[in-house]
């Protein structure tokens, strides 16, 4: 039996409140070739629970790469980020920060509590879809990712 076939696919985690955003980036990662299940954290509170398996998430699978939107309910995505990567149990997770904002205030408190990248999201479907493919390439079929032994 080939080895893809015994490869369990990522499990990526959209942080995003926006219904709109959420629909929207269902659709270009589906497009871009995201092939394995996608967990929605609609506010920060619920992303934190989700990423650490507490409460009603003890049996989600823990996310192998999470894109980040900042601006979010009960917790801001900038609070999400650094408790994240403060957990030694949590911080080799990727967080793709993924947002509308431009400010270089929130690029380098992004960078500062070590988000492992900051993109701006496009309001162009194209590109947000050409992003989406550079996301899956890079993350998904380049780098190995921690705690997936033999594959990405």
């Amino acid at each position: 039996m080939p080895d893809d076939l015994n490869k369990q696919q990522p499990v990526i985690l959209l942080v995003e409140d926006n219904p709109a955003d959420v629909r929207l980036a269902c659709e270009v990662l589906e497009e871009a070739g995201f092939a394995g299940p996608l967990l929605i954290a609609r506010d920060g509170e619920q992303a934190l629970k989700m990423v650490a398996g507490t409460d009603e998430y003890t049996h989600s699978p823990r996310p192998d790469l999470i894109l980040l939107d900042l601006n979010l309910p009960r917790r801001s995505g900038l609070e999400v980020l650094t408790q994240i990567k403060q957990d030694p149990a949590l911080r080799r997770i990727p967080v793709l920060v993924l947002t509308t904002s431009r400010a270089a205030s929130d690029v380098d408190s992004c960078y500062d509590a070590y988000a492992n990248a900051f993109l701006t999201k496009p309001v162009d479907i194209s590109q947000f879809s050409s992003l989406a493919k550079l996301i899956r390439e890079f993350w998904l079929d380049s780098v190995q990712l921690s705690g997936r032994p033999g594959g990405h």
